[in-house]
């Protein structure tokens, strides 16, 4: 990872955090309402989102970078979570249906490798779910929440730069109209419908790309190209 991310576990138990969690939820669940017998990995800080299938899915882990520590899940259910480099995953490939990246793509330091690595694990049907804080957003310029930290995107940015890593974007979707600050998340679930019925989606605080894994792209942006020699006759 590129930087720490501050006072993530802090964030998500303060009852702001637990509102914006809740928010950030319910996308995800109408993108992904049921997962069931799938393999599901989970990179960045998504433990408290992959509870959203843990119930049916054959498998949930959580991946965090070292910094982060490993996020517990309760004893029932088939999770785990584990401490790694999004660069190396350890797993083989073709290893997962789906994956879930959240806190993780602004704080990668080589995102271009770590989306190598998904592509890698995932499955020839597999589907990556990206959420990322958008540059635009009142959410990405706030310090006090994690998502105010890293580098942020606009969603065609991550459009983009999931095309040239060999993943077909299919949806887009946006979360946290809601301004970051207090008084405004004790009522969250009013200001956010309000939100997206009248305020434009390119403000949302975060954006949410869903992609398929592209088995006809080229090969993925970063590779070296093998080089050719030229026999001359002797």
């Amino acid at each position: 990872m590129g930087g720490e991310i501050h006072g993530l576990g802090r964030f998500y138990a303060s009852p702001a955090g637990a509102a914006a969690g809740r928010l950030v939820a319910q996308r995800l669940g109408a993108m992904w309402p049921a997962l069931r017998g799938q393999a599901v990995l989970g990179i960045g800080h998504a433990a408290p989102y992959l509870d959203l299938w843990r119930a049916e899915a054959a498998r949930c882990i959580a991946l965090s970078p070292a910094q982060l520590g490993v996020a517990r899940y309760p004893a029932e259910g088939p999770a785990s979570a584990l401490v790694a480099e999004e660069e190396h995953l350890p797993f083989p490939d073709l290893s997962f249906d789906r994956v879930l990246l959240v806190h993780g793509l602004e704080m990668a330091e080589h995102a271009r490798r770590m989306l190598r690595e998904v592509w890698r694990v995932l499955k020839d049907d597999g589907r990556l779910l990206v959420v990322a804080p958008n540059r635009r957003g009142l959410w990405a310029h706030t310090e006090h929440t994690p998502f105010g930290h890293g580098q942020p995107y606009s969603p065609g940015q991550v459009t983009r730069l999931l095309e040239r890593h060999m993943f077909y974007v299919e949806r887009r979707d946006h979360a946290l109209f809601t301004p970051p600050f207090a008084p405004f998340l004790r009522a969250a679930a009013g200001w956010e419908r309000c939100g997206r019925a009248v305020w434009p989606s390119r403000y949302a605080g975060l954006g949410i790309v869903e992609a398929r894994k592209d088995l006809l792209s080229a090969t993925p942006a970063g590779v070296v190209a093998v080089g050719r020699r030229v026999l001359q006759p002797v």
